[in-house]
């Protein structure tokens, strides 16, 4: 019973130990150097956190043409290369400058002196060339003698050579052949000892006798991470370098401002953050796995899929090939049918030719005939053979080969072909729209507009997809809109819901397939339904100074003579007239909106809304004013009214003037703000690009926006009594345009509420 005990004891020992070699040969290749694929020694902390080992790095600066920046053996951690018995004693000949060259350096400022640092004006910048990451990562002027040593790499690489490496005992450096094996270390002394050895070597009441004896080991390092500025010991990390520091990198101005904790807090930070990591790691098992075999299965795929592609591609070559083939025989056959018909045509005229020869053919035969006496026989016969003589003599007379022997008739022209089968490649997808934010915008509809890049290819259709972002989040991925087969590059989305916010994107589609979705853009729709109306200036209007279009959605105003009196008497009393236009529609319940854009260079412009009734009594004949500071609010700008009457007031306007928005603070019409975040009362702000208008006739309340972000400039009381209109005042020249219905564009429209949910 007990030796079976001891056997699955030993078994489970040995199954541990196996799996703890395992992992260890697992994770060799995190242990090999980038650059010489061995084992780490004495590995260097490169900027870019990636490691490699010293002499490698010395190696690859030397190839880059940095000679002397592999850092100073002195201030370089101690290691068996630079020991005074190791040292190559042509380190320590150092070449003098020569007495003119210093003279030369002096004389041209370089040197030393007090409130400057040495080589201050031209440092040398040493880049590496980092083999793990393909770019280079500046070493600083020090180049390898300003980086760390990773001591706690070299512990790792040194627990898996003794693990890989089981039996193998570590000698003594000391003894005489054979040696023993080595019992301890000394890190002053950098070697291994046998008890004996160490005996001898650290004998008692000197100084070696203080050196503390260490486990034995093949590589050692110091006893902790010196900085390698200062050789001292580091205490502080610097978050905003991500460096360790000592105390006297801490007070240097290098450090200045920089968050700068423990090196105690940054390990224990550091070490719960990768704990957390490897626990949640370790304890997704299932997950990895899971995923392990998903993409195994997608490699399987892979390999399918590129042999099909191939084997496509192949396909459609041959097919290419066998309409080449069948094209070249058809071609073949016309120059042989072509080559045949002259060469029968040129037979035909050789023997033609060769008939008129002494004494044959035709000839033979026509002194045959003269031979004859009997005139009437001579007359039958002579009269076919002159006609065939005549024309034989003609021939003779101009003669010309019955065909030609040139074939550039049947020359092919393959310049078009070969440019379309030197430019044959895969279909590629349509790369991401880029939706044109400066003409895409909402108002009664949204306007959506989009363009491809330059070298991107063309695009079938699109496909349009949006959703709200102010609506509650429902469980599960975000649920879209979608228009498929949309044509162009603009559309139209009708009935969205005010005072929405909507998230829009754009992908196109060839016969290759889908390409990838534009960057979302966010619009946000007018805070009420729109409100459509025409500008109607027939009250306290001057026909000669305001110039309605013919759409009646854009007035001008044209200052006159009046402001050119002004303009001269600056120091007398002059009369200037106020221009009114007036909406065609009165809004008498619910909330409206609508937006306009103010020429920037209007000298003054009233934008606003007011009671049809007062409007038309206000300014029913053209009113003159004293000064061009003149409010047409019905006197609420001079503050003559009594401030205890609390009604509100008949007129809300916005004032406009050389590019600035007036925020009147002592006027009814101009006080309020439309949120937390709105400019401050009694100043100016510039001018937006559109103006919007939007007003709440159940509660008597007025806001100017800006039609573009729909930011609140102004809430301003309104007397709802009666019916309201809006309402625009020129003071001088200045110019409105009514914002057009999106509607009215011949653009391809598309109904929102027929669009279809996305899963």
């Amino acid at each position: 019973m007990a030796e079976g005990e001891d056997m699955q004891t030993f078994t489970s020992i040995m199954d541990a130990l196996v799996r703890i070699s395992t992992s260890m040969k697992n994770m060799e290749k995190e242990l090999l150097c980038p650059v010489c694929q061995e084992m780490y020694k004495q590995p260097l902390v490169l900027p870019c956190m990636h490691n490699v080992c010293q002499a490698c790095a010395r190696e690859v600066l030397g190839q880059q043409g940095y000679v002397g920046h592999g850092g100073d053996p002195s201030s370089e951690p101690t290691s068996p290369a630079s020991t005074p018995s190791t040292r190559s004693p042509r380190l320590s000949r150092r070449t003098l400058p020569k007495p003119e060259r210093l003279d030369r350096l002096l004389k041209s400022g370089f040197g030393t002196y007090p409130g400057r640092k040495r080589g201050a004006l031209h440092p040398q910048v040493i880049m590496f060339p980092c083999p793990a990451c393909q770019g280079d990562v500046e070493l600083g002027e020090r180049g390898l003698a300003g980086l760390f040593r990773n001591l706690t790499l070299e512990r790792v690489v040194e627990r898996y050579r003794q693990s890989v490496s089981v039996g193998g005992a570590i000698l003594c450096q000391l003894c005489k052949p054979p040696p023993l094996e080595a019992t301890k270390g000394c890190t002053e002394c950098r070697a291994t000892f046998c008890n004996e050895c160490f005996k001898l070597f650290h004998p008692w009441g000197t100084q070696k006798a203080q050196h503390e004896p260490t486990l034995p080991t093949l590589s050692f390092r110091p006893k902790g991470l010196m900085c390698p500025d200062h050789k001292e010991e580091v205490t502080h990390y610097c978050k905003t370098c991500q460096r360790l520091v000592c105390q006297l990198c801490r007070v240097r101005r290098t450090h200045s401002g920089h968050k700068i904790t423990p090196v105690l807090s940054a390990y224990q930070a550091l070490k719960d953050k990768l704990t957390k990591s490897l626990t949640y790691i370790l304890g997704n098992q299932d997950t990895v796995q899971t995923q392990i075999c998903e993409l195994e299965e997608t490699v399987r795929h892979t390999e399918v899929s590129g042999q099909q592609a191939k084997e496509e591609v192949s396909q459609l070559v041959r097919g290419l090939g066998a309409v080449l083939e069948e094209k070249r025989a058809s071609l073949l056959q016309a120059i042989e049918e072509c080559q045949q018909e002259r060469l029968a045509r040129l037979s035909a005229q050789i023997q033609e030719h060769q008939s008129l020869l002494d004494g044959s053919g035709l000839v033979g035969y026509a002194q045959e005939v003269l031979k004859e006496t009997d005139q009437p026989c001579f007359v039958q016969a002579a009269k076919q053979l002159h006609n065939r003589i005549a024309r034989a003599t003609e021939a003779l007379q101009t003669f010309r080969p019955a065909a030609s022997s040139s074939f550039r008739h049947c020359q092919l022209d393959v310049g078009r072909e070969m440019k379309l089968l030197t430019e044959l490649n895969f279909l590629r997808v349509p790369e991401a729209p880029v939706i044109d934010t400066q003409r895409t915008f909402a108002y009664d509809q949204i306007f959506l507009c989009w363009r491809l890049p330059p070298h991107s290819p063309p695009a079938w259709h699109y496909t349009i997809e949006f959703r709200r972002t102010d609506v509650p989040a429902q469980p599960g991925p975000a649920r879209w809109q979608r228009r498929e087969e949309v044509r162009g590059t603009s559309a139209l989305l009708e009935n969205p819901d005010t005072g929405s916010v909507y998230v829009l994107r754009v992908r196109g589609c060839n016969k290759a397939g889908y390409g990838e979705y534009s960057e979302d853009v966010h619009l946000h729709t007018p805070p009420a339904p729109v409100l459509h109306f025409f500008l109607d200036g027939r009250w306290g209007t001057s026909r000669e100074r305001l110039a309605i279009s013919k759409d009646q959605r854009a007035v001008r105003s044209v200052p006159g003579l009046p402001l050119l009196l002004a303009a001269e008497r600056l120091l007398t009393g002059c009369h200037l007239s106020v221009d009114v236009v007036l909406g065609d529609v009165a809004v008498t319940q619910g909330r409206s909106y609508w937006a306009c854009a103010v020429d920037p260079a209007s000298y003054l412009v009233k934008v606003g809304v007011g009671l049809e009734s007062k409007l038309q009594e206000s300014f029913q004949g053209a009113s003159d004013v004293i000064s061009p500071r003149y409010d047409p609010d019905s006197g609420h700008d001079s503050g003559a009214e009594d401030a205890t009457v609390e009604a509100s007031p008949p007129f809300a306007f916005l004032t406009i003037g050389m590019g600035k928005i007036l925020l009147g603070s002592g006027a009814s019409s101009n006080a309020g703000l439309t949120g937390r975040d709105g400019p401050a009362a009694g100043c100016t702000v510039p001018l937006p690009p559109r103006l919007g208008i939007c007003l709440d006739y159940e509660r008597g309340r007025v806001s100017f926006l800006d039609a573009v972000s729909f930011r609140g400039l102004l809430e301003c009381p309104l007397d709802c009594s009666g019916p309201v209109c809006p309402a625009f005042c020129f003071i001088g020249g200045g110019a409105v345009q009514l914002q057009e219905p999106v509607g009215t564009k011949p653009e391809r429209k598309v109904t929102i509420g027929g669009f279809a949910k996305l899963d």
